[in-house]
């Protein structure tokens, strides 16, 4: 028998290839990195809000299309390296981590802020621990068996990460009532928004974080 005809070998050429899964992966844990990196800047005294809120955005929308890349691959690939919906499910709660970033800084531009909460720094900084952690986790994802340890490490801490940011978010919350009870309630409502939208991100990484773990738990 004679090998594959010219048309069926440009066919295959126009199909993704399965480490291209892999590549959009680690493409898009480094936007959640620089988006982070970006959100913890502006919550500094003294930085441009404007600029870093812009950074989030332009983060926000490379991860978009990163995110709509996965899915169309998802659809025109024969043999992908995991099951179709954790593809889609991994890559969704990689998108939602960095929409609720753009969450926060809309809320912070809609409201004209700019002074912020040492509390609300701590959080942003546990953000780009856990940013860190996915970024160095997803490529481990390319062989999955060998680096079934790290990975389960990986969640882990990532998991500690969020616990420690629902004590941040109630210490927050608390703070800003005492301050504001007798005073401003606009400023306890806003400060409250914002604490939530940062609350929200720690729990979309850890919702990365048990995805990648079940994509592990599923071929180990």
């Amino acid at each position: 028998m004679g090998g594959p005809t010219l048309a069926m070998r440009w066919f295959h050429r126009l199909l993704p290839r399965e480490d291209k899964f892999f590549d959009l992966f680690e493409s898009h844990s480094r936007t959640l990195a620089a988006g982070a990196d970006a959100l913890h800047a502006l919550f500094q005294p003294g930085s441009d809000v404007a600029r870093l809120a812009q950074i989030v955005v332009d983060k926000e929308h490379e991860a978009d299309q990163i995110a709509r890349e996965v899915m169309q691959s998802v659809r025109r690939t024969f043999i992908t390296p995991f099951d179709r919906s954790d593809i889609q499910d991994l890559i969704q709660s990689m998108d939602d981590a960095i929409d609720q970033m753009h969450q926060t800084v809309k809320t912070i531009g809609l409201f004209e802020v700019r002074t912020f909460d040492p509390i609300m720094r701590e959080m942003t900084s546990l953000a780009i621990e856990a940013a860190r952690l996915t970024e160095k986790a997803v490529p481990l994802l390319r062989e999955i068996v060998s680096n079934a340890g790290a990975i389960n490490a990986y969640a882990e801490a990532v998991i500690q990460l969020e616990g420690k940011s629902d004590q941040l978010y109630t210490d927050g919350l608390r703070d800003l009532f005492r301050r504001h009870r007798t005073g401003d309630a606009m400023a306890y409502i806003i400060g409250s928004q914002i604490y939530e939208h940062l609350e929200k991100v720690l729990d979309r990484f850890e919702d990365v974080a048990e995805q990648v773990n079940s994509i592990v738990i599923e071929h180990v």
